[in-house]
């Protein structure tokens, strides 16, 4: 069931996001980033941001009184940015990306958006692939990526956001 996460549900967010982008338990999945960045994805004062902020929302995807899925979507303008996606590693591929990727497109029709955007790093070129598979298209506008304390680089190569973009 794909319903709108509380607050109540950030320790579960949290634990969720960081083990299926980085560290060991991301590497049982296909999406990690522990090849490229150390460190946390997102942390729980970083989670209590966005839904604190009425333009985002966060969904997540439940099974048996547990998240196994979840995707920020934040209202910028007439898009909206959709981020952090994220599915158990040992359930991806079975189909709850999708499904979530659904949600969302269905969540910005009924705000009366146009598009969908989204950055990726530019390295993840099997998850630039899946996104292109569903529709979304590189804009060619690029950004380098953030370093800070939470986000360590540990890739040879220099990392960039690469944008992506959905017509809905």
């Amino acid at each position: 069931m794909i319903t709108k996460a509380t607050l109540q549900d950030i320790p579960a967010l949290n634990l969720l996001i960081n083990s299926a982008y980085r560290g060991e338990s991301s590497k049982k999945g296909w999406t990690t980033e522990a090849y490229i960045l150390e460190g946390k994805r997102t942390t729980e004062e970083e989670l209590q941001e966005i839904l604190n902020n009425p333009k985002n929302t966060i969904l997540k995807y439940t099974e048996d009184d547990k998240i196994i899925g979840s995707v920020l979507l934040a209202k910028k303008e007439q898009q909206l940015y959709l981020g952090m996606l994220t599915v158990l590693p040992e359930l991806q591929n079975s189909g709850i990306g999708k499904k979530m990727l659904a949600k969302a497109e269905n969540h910005a029709k009924n705000l009366g958006l146009s598009g969908i955007t989204m950055t990726v790093i530019s390295v993840r070129e099997e998850l630039i692939a899946w996104y292109k598979r569903h529709g979304y298209v590189d804009t060619g506008e690029r950004e380098a990526f953030p370093e800070s304390h939470i986000h360590v680089t540990i890739s040879e190569e220099p990392l960039e956001f690469i944008f992506l973009e959905k017509k809905i």
